[in-house]
């Protein structure tokens, strides 16, 4: 049986949640997702409102660990609010998707200061999730490309984690590098 993206990322959020861990993703149209055909939230047809599915995986009366808020056009001040909610909460997976090239563009300065050198200037580590559009699919190469090089020039190690099992979670290694640049192939 196959499992697209949207499946694939709604189970792992959910048993992340079941954990006891809190789910925080933001950005541009994150309700509906559009690269991962999320559907974080179903709204109403008939009246005003929406469903959130995931909201089910807690029992009634527990607390809400699953926000997914779609952001105003203003990467430069959503990206660093989310480098701040994750640094206040490292327990959360906390992920700011920045649909577009154009976005990230416009959070380059925060990119560049905060996300890639923060631990070197001051010795703060982050876990925030930060995930970048597809290739030149979209209307044209400022909006369509996340321009992954940059983000491979502000590595700063020339450590290659390799994917083969224990090597992989290698936390010497992963201690080391101040970014990781993923690319998922398959919904696994």
């Amino acid at each position: 049986m196959s499992i697209d993206w949207g499946t694939a990322e709604a189970l792992a959020m959910a048993s992340l949640i079941q954990d006891g861990f809190k789910v925080r993703i933001s950005g541009q149209d994150v309700e509906r997702g559009t690269f991962s055909h999320r559907h974080a939230h179903i709204f109403y047809q008939d009246r005003d409102g929406f469903y959130v599915p995931i909201d089910n995986v807690m029992p009634q009366g527990t607390i809400r660990n699953f926000i997914a808020s779609n952001s105003h056009l203003s990467e430069f001040a959503v990206s660093g609010y989310e480098l701040g909610y994750a640094q206040a909460n490292p327990n959360s997976l906390t992920i700011w998707e920045a649909q577009f090239g154009d976005f990230a563009n416009g959070a380059q300065v925060i990119i560049d200061q905060f996300f890639s050198s923060g631990e070197a200037k001051w010795n703060v580590k982050n876990g925030l999730v930060m995930t970048l559009p597809h290739g030149y699919d979209g209307a044209g190469p400022e909006h369509s490309s996340s321009r992954v090089e940059r983000f491979l020039q502000l590595c700063d190690q020339d450590d290659f984690v390799p994917f083969n099992g224990e090597d992989y979670y290698n936390k010497d290694i992963l201690k080391q590098t101040n970014m990781q640049v993923v690319n998922c192939s398959t919904a696994a």
